[in-house]
């Protein structure tokens, strides 16, 4: 599918103001593709399509969730982790997708995932640092994704896990398990040179 294509598809799901945030996704994850040796047409349509089901109402997620047996405890978490599982089964369903690279990279752009792909952790890390983000610590993040995906992927994480405890809130298990499975490959790295 071409760029225009799926961002006429996209843009009938979103806000103005979240098509522009997808725009940025986009734009960022064509850029950290081209940097870290990704595939490029992959990243861009895995950008556009990350937050298909952003705005579907909280009760047709939850029905998605169930009739597709999806990680039923996503349901036990926040509701805003919903739509990247749910966007990956509505992108192959609606736009007739079915890269499974793309989908993953969907379906993983929130949470991560502990076999995190390259794509997965381009299409993660843009969605964090698009030039729209502003919040404390992006800017860091942003430096962080010049030098090495995955040390900005794990500042990324560090910052919303901090922000979640901040919060008070539950942090979904993959969430926990991405951090951890990405400082056990960084120390090894760093324990080999």
């Amino acid at each position: 599918m071409d760029r225009q294509k799926a961002l006429q598809i996209v843009k009938k799901q979103l806000t103005d103001k979240r098509y522009e945030h997808t725009i940025g996704v986009m734009e960022t994850s064509i850029q950290l593709a081209k940097k870290y040796g990704a595939d490029v047409k992959k990243a861009e349509l895995a950008a556009i399509f990350h937050d298909y089901a952003k705005f579907r109402p909280k009760e047709e997620m939850e029905k998605i969730i169930i009739s597709q047996k999806l990680p039923s405890q996503l349901l036990d978490y926040h509701s805003e982790l919903w739509h990247a599982p749910v966007g990956a089964y509505l992108v192959k369903e609606e736009a007739g997708i079915d890269d499974e690279e793309i989908l993953q990279a969907i379906r993983y752009h929130t949470t991560g995932n502990k076999d995190m792909t390259l794509l997965d952790k381009i299409v993660f890390l843009a969605d964090y640092i698009e030039p729209g983000r502003k919040f404390p610590g992006v800017d860091h993040v942003r430096e962080l994704s010049q030098q090495s995906l995955d040390k900005a992927v794990i500042q990324a994480l560090k910052n919303t896990i901090k922000f979640l405890l901040d919060k008070n809130q539950l942090i979904y298990p993959d969430t926990l398990e991405t951090y951890n499975s990405l400082m056990k490959k960084q120390q090894m790295k760093e324990d080999f040179n």
